[in-house]
């Protein structure tokens, strides 16, 4: 189906968020270990470009996933936990939640859940309400997703509700960006080819913006590179060159995309500090024929 700019201002009608609290799951006392465990649980010799450059599940960590029914979920579309099965020794997992953008379903998004997983999140993709949904909605459902993993009786217990994340593309990208100004347990998130037309208000969330070069959907003057540039925290940048508006979705650019995401995340969800050399000054994605701009601020 072919999505225009008009159908996506049409669909856009505000709908106002409000901060949900968070329910702490009981955790048993032999899970509540430091952060310094769980982050030392990766390998200093897993954390290589090539590692980070993979496709599907292929981290240090095997995965398994749960599916949860649309008629069973509360404040969403339903969708899928993926979660690394052998890190009972790591301590608490950070979770994220990722949901898709304009009349599009969790599909589109999925490939983040297994490719995240493997890198010791747990991670639920989700469906929406409705596939016409607009931002402010989809960080809604952001928030109830990630507050389903929190309260899940199979992963909730080894889930640290302090550490969450979001990542959503184009009206789920302004979800996303949304969701950072209302919860403060979120610590990072990545707008893909985001869209917002209302004032969602300040990030100073760390926020790592993926766009596509000829979106004409989500024009990056209009709405990624504003949203870069309005953001107060610590911010990058990565363009996808000369890529439509579906540059992040359905695995498309998942080799590509993959190094910055997971390295954002770990760096601002985890405090690890290993990750440091894939971001910011320290590494240069505009090297790649494949980037076609990039840009960071007030990073590490």
């Amino acid at each position: 189906m072919t999505i225009t700019e008009e159908q996506v201002v049409r669909a856009n009608e505000s709908v106002k968020v409000s901060a949900k609290s968070i329910k702490k799951p009981s955790i048993p006392s032999s899970l509540t270990l430091p952060l310094a465990t769980a982050t030392n649980c990766i390998a200093d010799s897993d954390i290589t470009a090539d590692n980070l450059s993979q496709a599907q599940s292929n981290g240090p960590f095997t995965i398994s996933s749960k599916n949860i029914p649309r008629q069973s979920a509360t404040g969403f579309g339903g969708g899928t936990i993926h979660y690394p099965i052998n890190a009972s020794g790591c301590g608490l997992l950070a979770a994220i939640a990722v949901v898709p953008g304009f009349v599009s379903y969790e599909s589109s998004i999925k490939w983040l859940g297994p490719r995240l997983a493997s890198w010791g999140f747990v991670v639920m993709t989700i469906n929406t309400n409705s596939i016409y949904d607009n931002p402010d909605s989809r960080a809604e459902q952001l928030s109830a997703a990630l507050d389903t993993i929190i309260s899940d009786n199979s992963v909730g217990p080894i889930v640290d509700p302090n550490r969450l994340g979001a990542i959503g593309w184009s009206m789920g990208g302004g979800g996303a960006l949304k969701l950072a100004t209302v919860r403060k347990e979120v610590r990072a998130i990545v707008p893909l080819a985001p869209y917002h037309d209302q004032d969602y208000g300040e990030v100073s969330t760390p926020t790592l913006v993926i766009a596509c070069e000829f979106d004409r959907i989500a024009r990056n003057k209009k709405y990624g590179s504003v949203f870069y540039d309005k953001a107060i925290g610590p911010k990058m940048k990565v363009e996808v060159n000369n890529a439509s508006h579906f540059c992040p979705s359905y695995r498309f650019n998942e080799i590509l995309l993959s190094k910055p995401i997971i390295a954002w995340m770990q760096r601002y969800i985890n405090e690890d500090k290993r990750f440091d050399k894939f971001l910011c000054d320290n590494e240069n994605y505009s090297d790649s024929s494949r980037i076609s701009s990039y840009d960071h601020a007030n990073c590490l």
